[in-house]
């Protein structure tokens, strides 16, 4: 296998660029056992344990010299507060429930812990040097294929890109393989990279689920699932399909569960599907980010339009625009394009590679506008992204924080503006109270 390949069609900005096709190079071994919790009559309550936030050096946590090598050319010096707290745990192999504001370093949270278990333990149930693929020098003593020994799921596409790209960039200098598997996109390479048995597959649901149904994916030795925007993962458009899925897994396994936000609605099926997890909350719970703005400009419907062009005359920085439907998303990009301003349109009916330009090019500041729909309110990672606006007032407190979550990211300033027509002044009435902050 080439250890700088992999399945999807772009690199991530800032990343090392690599050829595409199939997995990445790797070695790895194994956390501990559990089976599920069995259901509760009623929801029951999440308490966050005491833990320490205080930002480390990576140097100080014991990692593997290959990783370090990783985490320095990401130039990543010491821990943010969310790693600080959960690295330890699940170093620890202690089944987690993480929550931290949006942009808090999540991913990294769990991906340097992960790829330090499998830089550092054997796989379950094999004996001392049996059945290890051994990451200095890929010997393989088991005559059967290697088996993936960890599962990452989200819920788009982009998201899915964006925890491998970290991946790939913290395990560089690793012998450890990887391989997005998510739609759009031709299957074959999935499926290679799938039977080759990379040791890491982030996948969205349903396109693992296909794979499953043609038997390219043998999640039999899968030790480690993690779900990241757990709480989307847990809706009842995804329930389904997780479910399914972690039913194929073995019930020897530890679980780490991340999300910006926690609905109590979704708790039960979280403490189901851990075993004893302990909850870390950094900051508060369903909360944006502190370093954010949030303003509210009432504009009847039929002028929401025009006061964007006006507003974007004179934008302060890349701008991220939220309308509620996919129809939505592509009439107001056409109409702003038209107006002379740089944007395009983000939604799921768009092609994979649609998507992908539209991103790079946000990214590449092709485009000083991106219009989207919540597709873009999870996974979408982009530095320096200034004001999110809301063209509709969304439905739901958590929406609202994964959207302008999209700015203020990693410490730095942003702004939200939700733009209100007369009907919808209600529901921003419960919208801030839901949220907790003043937004008249």
């Amino acid at each position: 296998m080439n250890s700088n390949t992999t399945d999807r069609g772009h690199a991530h900005h800032g990343r090392r660029a690599r050829s595409r096709g199939g997995p990445r190079r790797g070695g790895g071994r194994g956390p501990h056992a559990h089976a599920p919790k069995p259901a509760a009559s009623a929801t029951p309550a999440l308490a966050p344990i005491d833990c320490d936030t205080t930002p480390v050096a990576f140097t100080s946590l014991g990692l593997d010299a290959r990783l370090l090598e990783g985490i320095r050319d990401l130039g990543f010096k010491e821990t943010r507060p969310i790693q600080s707290a959960v690295i330890p745990f699940a170093l620890a192999q202690q089944d987690l429930i993480a929550c931290a504001e949006t942009g808090s370093g999540k991913t990294a949270a769990f991906v340097v812990p992960t790829l330090q278990w499998l830089l550092t333990s054997k796989r379950v149930g094999t004996a001392k040097g049996v059945g290890d693929r051994f990451p200095d020098t890929g010997v393989e003593n088991d005559p059967r294929p290697p088996r993936s020994r960890v599962l990452v799921l989200a819920p788009t596409r982009e998201l899915a890109v964006q925890i491998e790209d970290e991946i790939h960039g913290l395990a560089y200098h690793t012998t450890v393989t990887s391989a997005a598997v998510y739609g759009g996109v031709e299957m074959g390479p999935q499926e290679r990279a799938l039977k080759a048995g990379v040791d890491i597959i982030v996948a969205t649901p349903g396109r693992l689920m296909d794979h499953m149904r043609q038997q390219n994916a043998d999640l039999s030795g899968v030790e480690l699932l993690v779900l990241d925007e757990a709480d989307r993962m847990m809706d009842m458009g995804f329930w389904p399909d997780v479910r399914r899925i972690i039913a194929a897994l073995p019930p020897r396994r530890h679980t780490l569960l991340f999300s910006a936000t926690m609905p109590n609605e979704v708790v039960h099926d979280a403490l189901e599907i851990t075993h004893d997890a302990k909850y870390v909350q950094v900051g508060l719970r369903s909360a944006p980010p502190k370093t954010i703005t949030h303003r509210v400009e009432y504009v009847a419907a039929s002028h929401k339009a025009e006061w964007l062009i006006d507003h974007l005359k004179r934008p302060e920085g890349p701008v991220l625009i939220f309308t509620r439907t996919k129809i939505g998303a592509d009439r107001l990009a056409r109409r702003l394009a038209s107006a002379g301003v740089r944007c395009t349109a983000l939604h799921a009916d768009r092609s994979q590679d649609q998507r992908r330009i539209a991103v790079e090019g946000f990214k590449g500041g092709k485009y000083k506008v991106l219009v989207a729909t919540d597709i873009a309110a999870r996974g979408l990672d982009i530095d320096a992204i200034h004001t999110v606006i809301n063209y509709e007032v969304p439905d739901s407190s958590d929406t609202y924080v994964h959207r302008v979550g999209r700015t203020g990211r990693a410490g730095a300033v942003g702004q939200a503006i939700t733009l209100v027509s007369p009907e919808e002044r209600r529901g921003l009435a419960i919208l801030a109270k839901a949220v907790g902050l003043h937004l008249e």
